[in-house]
């Protein structure tokens, strides 16, 4: 059976460069690797396949030969088999790329940084705050139950006057090296975790963690106009990594809670104000607080219908980080009269009495609109 082409098999043109061989490689091997067919054993035989076609390909010399010659070019040196061995650099590098993209981007197992510390968690804080804090900002303190570096060992993990020992597992590297079917893989050290050193005799304060649990007082800073949602980051104040690791974020999550008044809009603010029959139907002055401590003064005019909207420019949510500012929007709502006295009744009725369609326009066209359109069903 004859082998299929090299440039086939990885889906290139056969004058393709190193960049763009790389590239195919490691989305055909991607989508080919055993560990994501387990059941597939066509997957594993398709896998092979283009590793050898890979490492064919990406050395010039063999590539000129393969150009020249085909597959007869490595028939009598066996130079074709792909992995030689699972030795280092070359396929192994490439590996360990597509392994980690596979893995989330943690490469070789999971390694941890520089020396093998791992970083510290990022935590969460939820903060309720008012709209009237949300409006002016504030300076808020918290305090937070968090895991920071011991002082008894700085971090170390060791008791003070004690040194960690070099790994005897990975001799320090933090990696070892595990055989898998055909191929190798280099994974963390189960002995360290990956750190490359073993904590013989361990901080009694911290039990050779290098952190301990301890509630810690922080400064945040809210801005004028935050919104509901909105995720504030503070660098470095998550939790510390363990043995000296790098500390992790905390990520502050703001609530605005709802107000006795406002409904808020994004930088607009709403209100709805209820006024008398008689406000409404002869007009008036309506008195209106603001967030900022200030009244303005909205005119009601005459025959103001239910739903009227009416607009006070700069009176909103300051836009955050902007000089910017929302309006204010004040909704009437007109209030019917409730337990009327006799007097209040006879004067209502003698007012219905004297009332014309011109009192009530837009009721009177929606009647007559409604029976013209009953009177159609009648044709």
């Amino acid at each position: 059976m004859s082998k299929p082409d090299y440039y086939e098999t990885l889906g290139v043109q056969q004058g393709a460069d190193e960049k763009a061989l790389k590239s195919a490689f490691r989305k055909m091997a991607m989508k080919y690797h055993p560990d994501k067919n387990p059941d597939d054993k066509s997957a594993e035989g398709k896998f092979k396949e283009l590793n050898e076609a890979y490492e064919i390909l990406k050395n010039p010399q063999k590539r000129a030969a393969y150009d020249q010659y085909g597959h007869a070019a490595f028939e009598q040196n066996g130079g074709g088999g792909g992995f030689s061995g699972g030795g280092a650099g070359g396929f192994s590098d490439i590996f360990e790329d597509i392994f980690g993209e596979m893995m989330g981007g943690r490469a070789s197992g999971g390694r941890r940084g520089t020396g093998g510390r791992e970083r510290g968690a990022d935590l969460r804080y939820n903060m309720e705050i008012s709209l009237e804090e949300a409006f002016e900002g504030k300076n808020a303190q918290i305090d937070v139950p968090t895991a920071v570096t011991c002082e008894t060992c700085e971090g170390d993990g060791s008791k003070p006057g004690s040194q960690p020992k070099t790994c005897s597992t990975c001799g320090g590297a933090g990696r070892v090296r595990a055989a898998q079917g055909f191929f190798s893989i280099e994974r963390a050290c189960p002995a360290c975790q990956g750190r490359g050193e073993v904590i013989s005799d361990p901080c009694p304060s911290c039990s050779g963690q290098g952190r301990v649990t301890k509630e810690r007082s922080l400064s945040v800073n809210i801005p004028e106009g935050i919104e509901d949602g909105v995720r504030i980051r503070l660098s470095g104040e998550g939790e510390a990594g363990a043995r000296g690791g790098p500390t992790g974020d905390l990520y502050i999550f703001i609530s605005v809670n709802s107000h006795e008044f406002f409904q808020r809009d994004g930088a607009d603010l709403f209100c709805r104000i209820p006024v008398s029959l008689t406000t409404a139907a002869l007009g008036g002055q309506l008195e209106v607080g603001t967030l900022d401590g200030t009244k303005s003064r909205v005119k009601v005019p005459e025959g103001t219908q239910t739903g009227k909207q009416f607009r006070l420019k700069s009176k909103g949510m300051p836009v955050m980080r902007s000089k910017d500012r929302g309006d204010l929007y004040i909704q009437i709502v007109t209030e019917t009269p409730q337990n009327l006295s006799k007097k209040q009744r006879e004067l209502l009725q003698e007012f219905e009495q004297l009332s014309s369609e011109n009192n009530n326009p837009e009721s009177s066209g929606f009647f007559s609109r409604m029976k013209n359109f009953l009177d159609g069903f009648a044709e």
